[in-house]
């Protein structure tokens, strides 16, 4: 089990009282999409263990991880500028943009192609969040931008798809 698997079965266990429900476990799945770190994946393998319908899973969780978005690419820089000054949080808007750094080289070769394998492929460290912030920390053209990240995105849930509903949702 990966890390993304272990805390997308540790935030469903958060949630554990909306389980029971249909709309609880759509509730479940679409904040596991919204979040860094799990997003469409996260979201993909918790549908899947909760047993919810592949399609409509597809659906929300492209919602819920294309939703962040343009508020990463458009208002990221500047609240990191408004964020730096506050003790606590500044180290971790430090953290972000080192973290961001560290994976930028994968993106300024290939700029928006670059952007849309990043999200497209499903990898730890990789995804809409991250993609968006070295972006937006590259000053991209934040139009151009979006559209690879929502590539990407779809890609990386129609990978995730086949993952969770396929080959692991045969083995559950």
């Amino acid at each position: 089990m990966d890390l993304t698997d272990k805390i997308t079965s540790f935030v469903v266990g958060l949630f554990g009282a909306w389980a029971g429900t249909l709309i609880g476990k759509y509730i479940i799945v679409f904040i596991i999409s919204l979040m860094p770190i799990l997003e469409l994946r996260g979201g993909l393998l918790a549908a899947s263990m909760l047993g919810l319908p592949m399609w409509q899973s597809y659906g929300l969780c492209l919602l819920g991880n294309i939703l962040p978005i343009p508020f990463i690419l458009w208002c990221i820089n500047p609240l990191f500028r408004y964020m730096r000054h506050w003790p606590f949080i500044g180290k971790f808007v430090i953290w972000c943009e080192k973290k961001a750094e560290g994976k930028k080289e994968q993106i300024e070769k290939l700029k928006y192609i670059g952007l849309f394998l990043f999200v497209g492929i499903p990898l730890p460290g990789t995804g809409a969040w991250t993609g968006c912030l070295i972006a937006a920390l590259l000053n991209l053209d934040k139009k151009k931008s979006l559209l690879a990240a929502i590539a990407g995105v779809l890609m990386a849930g129609i990978i995730m798809l086949i993952l969770s509903y396929g080959i692991l949702g045969s083995v559950m």
